[in-house]
This record gives C-alpha cells, sequence and structure tokens, in this order.
C-alpha cells in the first residue's frame, strides 16, 4: 500500500560552512556587527526583543495568538491569577486541604458552606478528584475574577463555558473542579485543574496561554454575556480609579506615557474619548502628587516616582487588611495592629477572632489575634500553617524570627570556625544540674545545625564536626526569617477563656497567673483575662486547691503539676475503658516509647499515646510526631516536654 520506509527519500540539510580560514568570522556574523556598529536606519537605539525560551512549549500555543483578536478597548476585563503547583514537592494532603479550604463556610452569597462543581455536576466529589490526582506531577490553580462578576451572576455556567473554550484551545479533555466565591468586594471562582491528559501523559500548556490566551478567552465571553462595555461605563470606571489608593488602570496608562519617569500631557488629543482619558490622567497625577508619589515639574509636566507602583500596591494590602480587621472586630473598640512578619514585635497574646487566606492561591493565611494588651492585631501566619490546628476563640501566641540561644552557643563554642559535640558534651557535663540531660541537650544543637546544613549555612566535616560561620546567629535569624515567611504562631489553648475557668487541668489561665501579669490591659480582651481569673480562683477554691485570706487566696504546692496529672489519670481512665489497655504512668527523667497512634486534646496541652505492648502512656505531644503516626518512636521525657529520638543513632548527632 505504500512503499517501504527505508526507501523514502529524505534530504539532509548540512549547517552552513564558513569560506575562508576558520579565523575568519562567518558572513551572518560580519553583517550583524556591521549592523550593530551603524545602528537603525531611522536613528535611536536598535533594541532586540527579550527572549522568551519556552513560551511555545506545550499546548496552547496556536490558541494564545488568535484568542483576543475580535477584542476592543470596550472589551470586558478579567483578571487571571495562575499558580502552578508541583504535587512532588507539595504536602501528601495539599489537594485535599486547598479544596476544603475554598469550600469553607461563609464565601457563598448567603454565607453557607461552599460546595465545589464541575462540567456536569452541582456538587463534585472532592475526595475522588483528589484521588483520581494520586501520582499526578503537576496541577494547576487558577482564580477568574471577571471585573462585572456581579452582572454576570451565573459563575457556574460562566466557569464552565471558560473550560469547554479552554478544552478547545488545548485540544483535551480536562479534569477540573471549580468553587465560587462572593465574600468579597470582588467576586470570583477558583478552579483547581489536574494536569493530566486522559491518557495519562502529562498537561503542560504554553506560557503563552497561561499569560494572556486564557485571560482574553474569559473576556470574550464575558464581553459576549455582557456586551461591550458603554461609553457611560468606561468613564465612571476612569473617574473611579482617579481617587483610589492602589495600582490602578489609570497608572498603567501612566506609566506607558512616561519617559523615564517623566510625563507630559500638554497636548491635547483631537478625540473626545483621548481628552476625556487626558482628563483623568491630570486628575490622577494630582491626587499622586498629593500622596507624595509624583512631583508637579511644569504646566501639565509630572515626574512618577520608582516606587509608585510598589508604594500604591502595598497601601491596597494594607487596606484590605484594615478592612477585614474592621468586620473581624465588629462592635469592639480596639486600636488596629499590623504585624509584618519580618520586624514585627514578639510576643502578641491573644485570642483568635477571625482567620483566613491572605494569599487564596498560595494558601497564605492569617489570623486576626485580639491581645491581652487591649488591641487587635492582624498576623500574617508562615507557609504551610495549618489553619484548621488554630480553632476560633483559642488562645495563641506569635513569636518573631529572633537569634536563636542555641546558635549563639555553637559559635561561643566553636574554636576557628569548628563546632565538636565531644567538647560541647564535657562542658556540660561539667556544669549539670540534676534535672538537666547533657546528651539530649548537645543533640538538640545538632539537630539545629542539621537544619542549618540543609539552608547551606553550616558544614559537617564528619560525625560531630562542624564549620559554621562567625556570624552563625545573624544568618540563623535570617534563615528563620525566610522560612517562616510570616509570623510563627503557637497555640496555647484550644479552649476558650470561659470554659478555662471551671476545666480540670493546668490551662493557659493558671499559667499566666502564676506569669507575668503586668501585661493585661485594663480595657478589651485584657480585662476579660482578668475576670477569668477570678472566675478560676473561685472554682479552685471550691476544689480545695486554693484558699481565701481575706482579700487574697493561697495556692496549694505543686498546684500546675497537680492539675496536669488529674487531667491525664481521668483521660487515662476514659481510653482504658475503650481500649482494654492499661495506663502507664510517666516519671520526670524516664525513657519513654511505644507506637504513636493518636493524640489528644486536653486543658494542659496535646498530648500523644503510646503503645508499647503492655499498656499505653500519655506524653506531651510536638508536631514532629506526626510524620511518624502508626510507627514506633522513643525518647526521654523532661518536665513538660520529650526529647524525641528518630530513626539510628550516629554518633551524638543524632
Amino acid at each position: 500500500m505504500a512503499e517501504r520506509d527505508e526507501d523514502r527519500f529524505r534530504p539532509k540539510v548540512a549547517p552552513p560552512k564558513s569560506r575562508g580560514s576558520a579565523r575568519t568570522p562567518k558572513f551572518t556574523s560580519r553583517v550583524l556587527k556591521a549592523t550593530s556598529k551603524a545602528g537603525p536606519a531611522g536613528g535611536g537605539t536598535l533594541q532586540r526583543r527579550p527572549s522568551r525560551s519556552g513560551a511555545r512549549f506545550g499546548r496552547g500555543h496556536v490558541a494564545a495568538k488568535l484568542a483576543g483578536q475580535s477584542l476592543r478597548g470596550n472589551a470586558r476585563r478579567v483578571v487571571i491569577k495562575t499558580r502552578l503547583v508541583n504535587l512532588e514537592k507539595a504536602s501528601a494532603r495539599s489537594t485535599i486541604t486547598h479544596l476544603r479550604y475554598i469550600e469553607r463556610d461563609g464565601v457563598t452569597r448567603d454565607g453557607s458552606k461552599a460546595h465545589a462543581y464541575g462540567p456536569g455536576t452541582d456538587e463534585a466529589d472532592i475526595e475522588a478528584f483528589e484521588q483520581r490526582g494520586h501520582g499526578d506531577r503537576h496541577q494547576f490553580r487558577f482564580i477568574v475574577s471577571p471585573e462585572d462578576a456581579d452582572d454576570i451572576g451565573d459563575l457556574k455556567s460562566y466557569t464552565r463555558d471558560l473550560m469547554s473554550r479552554m478544552e478547545a484551545d488545548l485540544g483535551t479533555r480536562l479534569d477540573w473542579v471549580a468553587v465560587d466565591h462572593w465574600n468579597t468586594d470582588n467576586p470570583h471562582t477558583h478552579i483547581v485543574l489536574r494536569g493530566r491528559h486522559p491518557d495519562g501523559s502529562d498537561l503542560v500548556i504554553a506560557r503563552d496561554y497561561i499569560a494572556n490566551g486564557m485571560r482574553n478567552r474569559a473576556r470574550e465571553l464575558a464581553t459576549e454575556w455582557l456586551g461591550p462595555r458603554t461609553e457611560m461605563e468606561i468613564r465612571t470606571g476612569m473617574l473611579r480609579e482617579v481617587v483610589q489608593e492602589r495600582w490602578t488602570g489609570l497608572d498603567r496608562m501612566i506609566q506607558r506615557e512616561a519617559d523615564e519617569g517623566a510625563i507630559n500631557l500638554l497636548s491635547e488629543p483631537a478625540d473626545a474619548q483621548g481628552r476625556f482619558r487626558r482628563t483623568a490622567m491630570i486628575g490622577r497625577l494630582q491626587r499622586l502628587t498629593e500622596m507624595g508619589l509624583a512631583d508637579h515639574t511644569g504646566n501639565c509636566a509630572w515626574t512618577l516616582h520608582a516606587d509608585a507602583e510598589a508604594t500604591l500596591r502595598q497601601m491596597a494590602e494594607r487596606g484590605d487588611i484594615i478592612r477585614t480587621m474592621q468586620r473581624a472586630m465588629s462592635g469592639m473598640k480596639r486600636e488596629l495592629v499590623v504585624l509584618d512578619g519580618a520586624s514585627s514585635p514578639a510576643p502578641v497574646v491573644g485570642r483568635i477572632v477571625d482567620k483566613g487566606l491572605a494569599d487564596e492561591l498560595y494558601d497564605r493565611g492569617y489570623l486576626i489575634v485580639d491581645g491581652i494588651d487591649g488591641r487587635a492585631h492582624y498576623v500574617p501566619l508562615a507557609a504551610g500553617t495549618d489553619l484548621e490546628a488554630l480553632p476560633i476563640s483559642g488562645i495563641v501566641e506569635t513569636r518573631a524570627a529572633t537569634e536563636r540561644t542555641v546558635d549563639r552557643t555553637v559559635a561561643g563554642l566553636a574554636v576557628d570556625g569548628i563546632y565538636r559535640t565531644d567538647q560541647h558534651l564535657a562542658v556540660e557535663r561539667a556544669a549539670a544540674k540534676p534535672e538537666h540531660d547533657p546528651e539530649s541537650f548537645v543533640a538538640a544543637h545538632v539537630r539545629r545545625l542539621e537544619a542549618l546544613r540543609r539552608a547551606g549555612i553550616a558544614e559537617r566535616i564528619e560525625d560531630g564536626v562542624w564549620r559554621v560561620p562567625d556570624d552563625l546567629a545573624e544568618r540563623g535569624k535570617a534563615y528563620e526569617a525566610k522560612r517562616l515567611g510570616g509570623v510563627d504562631v503557637e497555640l496555647r489553648s484550644h479552649l476558650p477563656i470561659d470554659r478555662q475557668a471551671r476545666a480540670i487541668g493546668a490551662t493557659w489561665l493558671d499559667r499566666q497567673r502564676f506569669g507575668d501579669v503586668s501585661g493585661l490591659a485594663q480595657t478589651g480582651f485584657g480585662a476579660e483575662v482578668r475576670d477569668a481569673m477570678r472566675d478560676r480562683e473561685d472554682y479552685l477554691v471550691e476544689q480545695g486547691l486554693a484558699e481565701r485570706r481575706g482579700h487574697r487566696v493561697f495556692f496549694a504546692r505543686n498546684l500546675l503539676a497537680t492539675l496536669r496529672s488529674r487531667e491525664i489519670e481521668a483521660a487515662a481512665k476514659k481510653i482504658a475503658d475503650e481500649t482494654g489497655l492499661q495506663h502507664r504512668a510517666v516519671q520526670d527523667g524516664e525513657r519513654v516509647g511505644g507506637v504513636y497512634h493518636r493524640s489528644i486534646m486536653l486543658a494542659s496541652g496535646r498530648f500523644a499515646m503510646l503503645d508499647d505492648g503492655m499498656g499505653f502512656s500519655l506524653v506531651p505531644w510536638r508536631p514532629v510526631l506526626e510524620k511518624h503516626l502508626g510507627q514506633s518512636v522513643a525518647g526521654v521525657a523532661r518536665g513538660n516536654s520529650v526529647s524525641w529520638e528518630f530513626g539510628r543513632k550516629r554518633g551524638i548527632g543524632v
């Protein structure tokens, strides 16, 4: 039917050979050099278009050129944010955690819980979607925000139409789910798209399509639904942007007109639309001058500051934060404080009033904390913080990145930049107190050095020998600030203070009572804490753990340890009744071990249940244990904590 493959003629063109000697430049090179010396024919500077390597790699690069060709200046506007998630590097539950959060309560029109939907269903099974995505290399996450979402109304149908057009552009079926959010000033849709074809191969979308094609398709669709923007809509939108404290479309127009920051609007356009646009730009520049972001240099002439865009974007972000805080603290008079993840003072202690995602695309969270200092604090959270572990009305304490004592200790013991664990162990043994465990103490320093080694700050020469820089403490602080990317938060109690007042166990109220109470304000949450402390005193008197003598209250000796052991005994009895296992109490300094089955939340804190085959014990929990759920773990109990040991021990280092 067809001739044999080996008989087909396939010409192979060899690369052009240079004429003359090997030292003689090629003809093309000589032409390019001569052209660059001569400059462009019309004068000026010859500019080379920036290289866009890989922009056309993948599906959709042809559609990216065709999409939007029919769009004009009066087309509807749509903003699309995109994130490509590398699932091999993301956490195992990244997809389901993201989907559950965007499905949360309060994001629908009526404030109820949202439900994900798909191409043919209004109630998509997100668990099944996650299961289908097991083994996927990557995943696409989009936020589609039409400027006229309120007028579109039916975002579900709009999103389905958009995804259908994307399927046509990309030439493949797409597996996706979406959730509409109506809880902001700009209604939008979250779309999660699997990075896999129906045949099991990876779905690669061209960068051109991600950057422009998808947005242009969304604009085309919105324009078809609502028609082009009218002259009145365009002018009204421009007038709104004149006074806004954010980076606007008018600012982008000004930026395009500017020549090295200078802009001159003296000439008047001939058409009415151009004249109106010029008037709006002049009004905006006058406003920017009032804000200190531009200088008026002459008749219809200004100079735009280089940092104007960054400043306006920061102002917009801060304005959004203040509005979020005002909604959360509605009815409560508080001074509003916005913490900075890099330089925020620490600590801030208070109860969680509200929480959410500051960046829903990258799952970066925030807390609104009603502080004991009488102020409300906006707390940007470190990347990867689990919002579900921080309950509303729970008590938290923030910690900013600071120089760590362990880093200063290592730097102080290093000789010529070399730190040795055997020398450190000898120092600790010589100064050891009865309750001090030198081996565990030095091992903690080695764990820190391992973390710094992975960050490229320290170097392990051999077991027990490390090379460290002289400025280890400063570099360690910078590492922590970069790692956190926000403010680190520790949950002090999951119980609201009204429940702590009559709880069995060593509560946060008890620890606060025996600590420094000078930071408690006389107003706001500080005043509520003072009232709760008095209620707590009444309860302890009822339990025989405190005694009133006149206006003073005297507490029983070792009150916190007594409360803690009482609560552990009550919880252990309940577990023993459920499982039939015998509880084994843990003594200070005792070695503990067993299979980590689960954790339980008590008023005294979170505890891990370890099953050693003959019984179980309850020991203080730490986040690192979750990586070893269902596995055998071991450690040494030290007061209210455990020094855990995981894996095979290598010298003093593990």
